[in-house]
């Protein structure tokens, strides 16, 4: 129905307007209100079911987004409607860019990859230090066998962290909130290059500018991790690691909401 789209658009611009006004002081010092607006206005014009969503949960589901400085409309986080409600979840580019925005040590580069079968991939120590070399085959669409997550920071350290394909499914099936979801589905070697990018970013320490930035982070992962470090590596040479950039993800992650407007739930 047309008229209830545009009440509830209507509607849930108002609420995100008030929302970004209220919570003004905890949104990032970059943040630009308007072209944010237009962007979410434009991304919910196209979203599938939003005459179905409460305009109050649209506009907290729009303001996590917010609460991080990442953009609906270039696809680093999504607002997926279930049940009535938008829920948020990040992208794997939004997980990269959080990661670089907000590391206290400065970093140079981040990623993760999938490692397929007939792909070389090796750990090894070199000179004392521990590197990694992927070599993966052209093209190859053979089964995913795991992946790995590299880190490199601008003073020349790096950490890594590696997880098995049964390591993933074993998080996936005992600690993601939605294992089942179309993004564990449809998209699985997009989730194993982000639950494996998850686990490491758990050991880069990041600095949010709010609380509120800060919960909605940890809400945005789709499990909680307990793991130590796997791996950290000095004066890493970066040559010897693959750094193919081309790491187009369309991940999907379930967050949970809370019935209190403006209020936030921590992970559990």
């Amino acid at each position: 129905m047309p008229d209830k789209k545009m009440m509830v658009l209507s509607e849930s611009h108002k609420a995100l307007n008030k929302l970004l006004e209220t919570k003004k002081e905890a949104l990032p010092k970059d943040f630009n209100k308007s072209r944010f607006l237009q962007n979410c206005m434009t991304v919910l014009q196209d979203t599938k079911d939003i005459d179905k969503c409460q305009p109050i949960s649209v506009a907290r589901t729009m303001l996590k987004g917010a609460f991080l400085g990442l953009d609906f409309f270039n696809r680093e986080c999504y607002a997926i409607p279930y049940n009535g409600n938008l829920q948020f979840q990040t992208d794997y580019k939004g997980e990269i860019k959080l990661a670089k925005k907000y590391s206290i040590n400065p970093i140079k580069d981040i990623y993760a990859k999938v490692v397929r079968k007939g792909d070389e991939f090796q750990e090894s120590i070199v000179n004392g230090h521990q590197t990694v070399n992927f070599k993966p085959l052209p093209f190859n669409n053979d089964e995913i066998i795991g992946a790995f997550a590299v880190c490199l920071f601008q003073d020349g350290s790096m950490i890594y962290e590696t997880m098995t394909k049964q390591e993933i499914e074993d998080i996936r099936n005992n600690f993601s909130k939605a294992k089942n979801s179309p993004a564990w589905v449809k998209t699985p070697g997009e989730m194993y290059k982000k639950t494996v990018l998850r686990r490491l970013c758990k050991f880069i320490e990041l600095d949010f500018n709010s609380i509120e930035s800060k919960k909605t982070y940890d809400e945005a992962s789709d499990f909680q991790f307990e793991h130590e470090p796997n791996k950290e590596v000095s004066n890493f040479d970066k040559g010897s690691i693959d750094e193919d950039k081309t790491v187009e993800a369309d991940t999907e992650t379930e967050a949970k909401e809370d019935n209190r407007e403006y209020a936030f739930k921590e992970s559990e």
